[in-house]
């Protein structure tokens, strides 16, 4: 059974950072991209960034360009969010995305969510 559980949320000032981790079980990801999305009260969950299977190719949404960085470690089957500057903007739930083929900034095409990790930024 594929197991993807975040880790690292927690409740910070805006300007302040965080680092998520996602560490999946179940399955090696080492040869699949990697994504995180987010779910605001009342929004839509959207797509945060996504890291290829090697870690060499980020993306990300605009509203975090230049803030979050994405990374992975693949021996440890674990993927990272960095999150700089964060903005009550910001406030949600992280959830970690797995896929099984490419990689998709819509939720519909993710095959793997973990349970999700709250982040909060006061003002």
């Amino acid at each position: 059974q594929v197991q993807l559980v975040e880790s690292g949320g927690g409740l910070v000032q805006a300007g302040g950072s965080l680092r998520l981790s996602c560490a999946a079980s179940g399955r090696s990801f080492g040869s699949n991209a990697m994504g995180w999305f987010r779910q605001a009260p009342g929004k839509e969950r959207e797509f945060v960034s996504a890291i290829n299977w090697s870690g060499g190719n980020t993306y990300y949404a605009d509203s975090v360009k230049g803030r979050f960085t994405m990374s992975r470690d693949n021996a440890k089957n674990t993927v990272y969010l960095q999150m700089n500057r964060l903005k009550p903007e910001d406030t949600a739930v992280y959830y970690c995305a797995g896929y099984i083929t490419g990689w998709y900034s819509q939720t519909r095409d993710v095959d793997y969510w973990g349970q999700g990790t709250q982040v909060t930024v006061s003002s």
